[in-house]
């Protein structure tokens, strides 16, 4: 079977896709055009009906701003260049650098200019709300990633879980190991940021969280 992992951008996809291929032992064709054969198939994608073995990775949307602020306003090694050439070029700020002042005009930004992906966050988690699918939360995944993986390959796979074998594969594909960094030490301008939850705390002003909300 093709397995499944959905989410809005930057809400920890590739990352649960890298663990579920390790563990499950089937490729994850990142990026690329897929063999005919068991994989992982990682997307952006709302509920369909015709959709099975789906993981729906879910995450604080505040958090998913500020991710994808940086995402989409400076260039990094995963290959972002169209997305910020079509986002500068849509939103001319004097100084990109200064997240929290732009920050409420971006927020808008996503909600309403549909193209990347072609639905706002708020759709994507309403779309797959009440369905019959294996949620994963990035903050619970940063808590226990054997617990919250583990859950989730259960309600799909039903087999017996290696918690062992699951604790090495989130050792292997943890911020630390793939970041060669800690959490928190944040790289501006790396696909990898600062791999923490609550960030958007430290960037929301009064009129970004009105924005939001």
């Amino acid at each position: 079977p093709l397995y499944i992992v959905t989410e809005y951008p930057k809400s920890g996809g590739t990352w649960v896709s890298q663990m579920l291929s390790d563990y499950l032992n089937v490729p994850f064709p990142r990026n690329q055009v897929p063999k005919f054969q068991s994989s992982v198939m990682h997307g952006h994608d709302l509920y369909s009906p015709t959709m099975k073995n789906v993981f729906v990775v879910l995450r604080d949307g505040r958090d998913i701003m500020i991710s994808y602020y940086y995402h989409s306003l400076f260039k990094n090694e995963r290959f972002n260049a169209r997305l910020v050439e079509i986002t500068r070029r849509e939103l001319k700020f004097d100084d990109y650098n200064d997240i929290k002042s732009n920050l409420p005009k971006f927020i808008e930004y996503k909600f309403t200019y549909k193209k990347h992906p072609r639905f706002t966050w708020s759709d994507f988690v309403n779309s797959w709300t009440d369905q019959d699918v294996a949620i994963i939360r990035y903050e619970n995944l940063l808590q226990d990633p054997v617990k919250e993986l583990g859950k989730a390959i259960y309600k799909i796979c039903k087999v017996e879980l290696d918690e062992n074998r699951l604790r090495q594969i989130a050792e292997k594909y943890s911020f630390k190991n793939l970041a060669k960094r800690n959490p928190g030490e944040e790289k501006k301008h790396s696909f990898l940021r600062k791999g923490i939850a609550g960030d958007w705390k430290h960037h929301f002003s009064k009129e970004a969280r009105q924005v939001f909300n």
